[in-house]
């Protein structure tokens, strides 16, 4: 989270005001009881916001990611309750537009429309922080191919992405409740895809013995996700940041992961084998492109094994837009797992359909995903939403923190 620019702040401040202003006289038009005590209430409360905000104005940042979480639940307390200030406004000045218009007894009722809307915003927004991004999910996917080896056949394979230790500081009791569910389930392979961290890997040292816990017979393999190479840090010398990702790699080898960095790893079972791909971080813009998936396995057919031979295929890839534009093109790698998109920390569930903003940013945002490529082979993936969060410490409607049951079938 970088320091607010002060023309941000000066619009916030001016629309705070506003809000506040309308509302008071909301209250001066239509309050019939307690009409002085609702006035020396609402401007108390303003008064206690417009001192937040002069907080966060005048906020320092340093280095540490930890000192900064104070800043955004002070953010996130202001949009609680400005959100809902907003929608109520708006309903209200809707509602005071029709009763200019219509004849005899003239009634407001956009007060009452705007009332109980903003304050269901307001829970749904606090159900969010204290129960959504607490309950853990577990999403099981079954991969059916002929490309599975028989020593494969019901092969399972844990998935966890986006995990953000940083936005809980020193708290571990999230993480270490989605270590044990985790292990709970058995996996034979444990894949993690990218964004451990915020900013800097030293968010990760309050983690490091619970996430050392986990457990499976093949392994815990993961690779690196935007947040993770520093790029969100304003480093003082070119060398921090070489430094920072330097300990990147030596903590997850320390806590028993295989950190895949444009490679590959050879899962061999009862001489059947499965192979493992791991590409570093494959970013659009504004994202710096660190993956390289000709390096981690060859295009080149003339290869002894290459993207488009007849073994089955696993990658690992922090960022969904990297199968949708090269992989599902070029390559019959059978799955991709991805993450990157938490859908946007917001997903609604109407009687099945799922919505969420993430939609306007990702052709692919969440669940399973097939497409053939230019030799009509099958490429699948699948985008899990993350377990952790990032810029608010919330997760709305059915965005769950997930985990993800991946099935091996041979058909």
């Amino acid at each position: 989270m970088r320091g607010i620019p002060l023309i941000s702040m000066i619009i916030i401040f001016v629309l705070t005001l506003l809000l506040d202003s309308y509302i008071l006289w909301d209250i001066l038009t239509y309050c019939r009881r307690r009409k002085k005590l609702c006035i020396c209430i609402h401007v108390v409360v303003t008064v206690l916001f417009l001192g937040l905000l002069t907080v966060v104005a005048t906020w320092r940042e340093n280095s540490d990611e930890r000192s900064i979480l104070p800043l955004m639940w002070m953010l996130y307390v202001y949009a609680s309750v400005y959100v809902p200030k907003l929608i109520y406004c708006i309903s209200s000045g809707i509602g005071r537009l029709f009763k200019s218009m219509r004849k005899g007894r003239k009634i407001n009722y956009g007060i009452y429309i705007g009332t109980p809307l903003s304050l269901i915003v307001f829970i749904f927004m606090w159900w969010g922080t204290f129960f959504t991004r607490n309950e853990i999910i577990v999403e099981n996917v079954d991969i059916v191919s002929d490309k599975v080896p028989a020593a494969f056949n019901g092969y399972r394979i844990v998935q966890f992405s986006d995990a953000h230790v940083g936005t809980w500081g020193n708290d571990t009791t999230f993480v270490s409740r989605l270590v044990d569910r985790i292990n709970s389930m058995k996996p034979e392979l444990i894949v993690f895809t990218g964004d451990i961290v915020n900013r800097e890997t030293s968010e990760m040292e309050p983690f490091l013995r619970i996430l050392s816990r986990l457990q499976a017979p093949d392994g815990v393999y993961s690779v690196l996700g935007n947040h993770d190479y520093g790029d969100y840090m304003q480093w003082k010398f070119p060398s921090a940041r070489d430094s920072n990702n330097a300990l990147m790699a030596i903590w997850q080898k320390q806590i028993g992961w295989d950190l895949i960095n444009n490679g590959r790893r050879f899962i061999t079972h009862n001489r059947d084998s499965i192979v493992l791909i791991g590409v570093e971080n494959w970013g659009e813009p504004p994202f710096r492109q660190y993956g390289r998936l000709g390096d981690a396995y060859p295009l080149c057919r003339d290869s002894i094994y290459n993207l488009n031979d007849d073994r089955f295929k696993i990658l690992l890839s922090h960022n969904p837009e990297h199968w949708n534009r090269e992989v599902s093109k070029t390559t019959n790698v059978d799955i991709t797992l991805s993450g990157h998109t938490h859908a946007m920390q917001i997903v609604l569930d109407f009687f099945g359909y799922e919505w969420s903003p993430s939609k306007w940013r990702y052709p692919q945002w969440k669940g399973l995903y097939e497409r053939k490529n230019e030799n009509g082979d099958t490429t699948r993936l699948y985008v899990n939403i993350g377990c952790g969060e990032v810029g608010i410490p919330a997760r709305f409607g059915t965005a769950y923190p997930e985990l993800t049951q991946i099935t091996l079938k041979r058909k």
